[in-house]
């Protein structure tokens, strides 16, 4: 069977569905992201086959959804307690790139922090998973997605300055490159779309 996210399994499944953010993901993995950027990785190749199989045992033995919850929650506390917290300044960094939606440069975030862009970027690629620049172009994309998601009757040119694209062709450019397609194939294609906040 092919599920609705494209995952194949061979009959009923049962699941527990985790969103972190890419900080999130490095303090609970314990890895370096860019290890883990742009694929789909098996948990146990990250935190090993006997970690693993105990916890997906012990939530399958678990039959009351607050109880496999509680177990879950306390496996994830585990796992940030035993590893390092993310650079401060990446953290920041981080933040500032997230509220901005991808407005700020790499240049601007490294005076601010008072280090240099090539310092900043290989802490935030080593942390996040990847550069700063990248995930600003990331962010930039889907702030613009929300913005038409928010008012349909928007032009993209609009939106395209309103999210910091030099024009409306970069914007497509963009959507070229992290949608395959052009805005308006992408709304189209989409019929209702929406991106997890």
């Amino acid at each position: 069977m092919t599920g609705r996210d494209g995952t194949v399994h061979a009959g009923d499944v049962h699941s527990l569905q985790l969103h972190l953010t890419p900080l999130g993901a490095y303090r609970v993995l314990g890895v370096p992201m860019q290890a883990l950027s742009g694929g789909a990785v098996d948990l146990a190749d990250v935190l090993g086959r006997p970690v693993v199989d105990e916890l997906v045992e012990r939530l399958a033995t678990t039959d009351d959804w607050d109880a496999q919850f509680r177990l879950f929650g306390q496996t994830l506390g585990e796992r940030t307690a035993a590893t390092a917290p993310p650079d401060p300044a990446v953290a920041w960094a981080w933040r500032r790139l997230s509220r901005s939606g991808g407005g700020v440069g790499v240049g601007e975030l490294a005076a601010e922090l008072g280090v240099s862009r090539r310092h900043l970027t290989r802490r935030f690629h080593h942390q996040v998973g990847l550069p700063p620049k990248s995930l600003a172009r990331v962010l930039r994309f889907r702030r613009a997605v929300r913005l038409y998601a928010e008012m349909p009757g928007r032009s993209w040119s609009r939106i395209a300055a309103e999210c910091g694209y030099y024009d409306h062709a970069h914007l497509d450019a963009d959507f070229r490159s992290l949608a395959a397609c052009t805005p308006t194939e992408f709304v189209t294609r989409s019929d209702g779309f929406s991106l997890p906040s």
